[in-house]
C-alpha cells in the first residue's frame, strides 16, 4: 500500500493529505472525548500525563529517529551505487582514446548507447526491472572491449584499467537493480509499532486537561502535525529509488554528456 502511495501521490499531496487526515482525526477525536467524558475539563488526570507523556515522547522520537536515520542511509546507499556505475562508464570514456581512434569510436558509441538505454530503463529499473535495450547494450560494450587487441604496453595497461571499470560499472547496476527488486518498504510488525507509538503520542495529548479550547486544540494540532511530518517522511524513504526523496539517474545522464560533448 506504502509503495503505491509513494509511486502515484505527489510528495506534496501525500503530506498535506496526512496533515489533513491526522489533525482532523485527533481534533474529532478530542471533541468526542470532551463530550463524552466532560470531567477531564477539569485536568485530574493531568498529573499522571504529565508523568508518563514524556517517557513516551522520548520513546517516540527516539524510535522515529532511528528508523528515519536508518532510511535515509538506504537512500544515501542506492545514491552511491547509481554513482559508482556512472563513474565506471565515465572513467571508460576519458580513457578510450589511447586505443586510437577507430577503437575509441566504437568504445564511444557502446558507451552512449548504454548510458542513453540505461537511463532510459530508470522508470522500470526502480521497481528492479529491465529493458532489452539496455541488456543488449551492456552486452555490445562487453564484446568491444573483448575484441579491443592491445599493441603496447600502455593499451595493455589502460586496457586493464577500462575492463576493471567495466566490471565495477556491472557490479553497480547489478545490485542497484537488486536493491529496487528486493526493496518491499518497512514490514507490517514495523508499521504497526509506528503506529501504535503514534497513537499513544495522540492519545495523551487529547486526554491532557485545560478549560481554554484555543491551548487544548493548539496542542493537539501541533502534535498531530509532528506525527503527520513523521509518517511522511518514513513513507517517503521507505524506496530508495521512488519518490521525491529517491536516488536520480543523473549519473547516467552525465556519461551521455560527456561523450556528446566536443573534444
Amino acid at each position: 500500500m506504502s509503495r503505491w502511495i509513494v509511486v502515484n501521490l505527489p510528495s506534496w499531496l501525500l503530506l498535506a493529505g496526512l496533515i489533513v487526515v491526522v489533525v482532523g482525526g485527533t481534533a474529532a477525536v478530542q471533541a468526542f472525548v470532551r463530550h463524552r467524558f466532560p470531567r477531564l475539563k477539569q485536568g485530574g488526570q493531568n498529573e499522571v500525563a504529565q508523568f508518563v507523556f514524556p517517557v513516551i515522547a522520548v520513546v517516540y522520537g527516539f524510535l522515529i529517529g532511528f528508523i528515519v536515520l536508518a532510511l535515509w542511509g538506504q537512500v544515501n546507499s542506492a545514491d552511491q551505487t547509481t554513482r559508482a556505475e556512472g563513474a565506471g562508464a565515465v572513467q571508460m570514456a576519458e580513457l578510450r582514446d589511447v586505443f586510437g581512434k577507430a577503437e575509441s569510436a566504437r568504445i564511444r558509441q557502446s558507451l552512449l548507447e548504454y548510458g542513453r538505454a540505461a537511463a532510459a530503463e530508470w522508470p522500470r529499473a526502480s521497481t528492479g526491472l529491465t529493458t532489452p535495450e539496455a541488456e543488449n547494450a551492456l552486452d555490445r560494450l562487453h564484446r568491444t572491449y573483448e575484441n579491443i587487441t592491445p599493441r603496447n604496453d600502455t593499451q595493455r595497461a589502460f586496457l586493464t584499467s577500462s575492463l576493471t571499470s567495466l566490471r565495477d560499472m556491472t557490479l553497480a547496476r547489478t545490485q542497484r537493480l537488486l536493491a529496487a527488486r528486493s526493496n518491499l518498504g518497512p514490514p507490517l510488525s514495523l508499521w504497526m509499532v509506528i503506529l501504535l507509538t503514534s497513537g499513544l503520542v495522540l492519545g495523551f495529548s487529547v486526554v491532557y486537561g485545560s478549560e481554554q479550547a484555543r491551548m487544548r486544540y493548539g496542542m493537539v494540532g501541533a502534535v498531530s502535525v509532528l506525527v503527520a511530518a513523521n509518517l511522511f517522511l518514513v513513507t517517503e524513504l521507505s524506496y530508495p529509488f521512488l519518490g521525491e526523496f529517491a536516488t536520480s539517474p543523473e549519473p547516467l545522464n552525465t556519461v551521455v554528456e560527456v561523450l556528446s560533448s566536443p573534444r
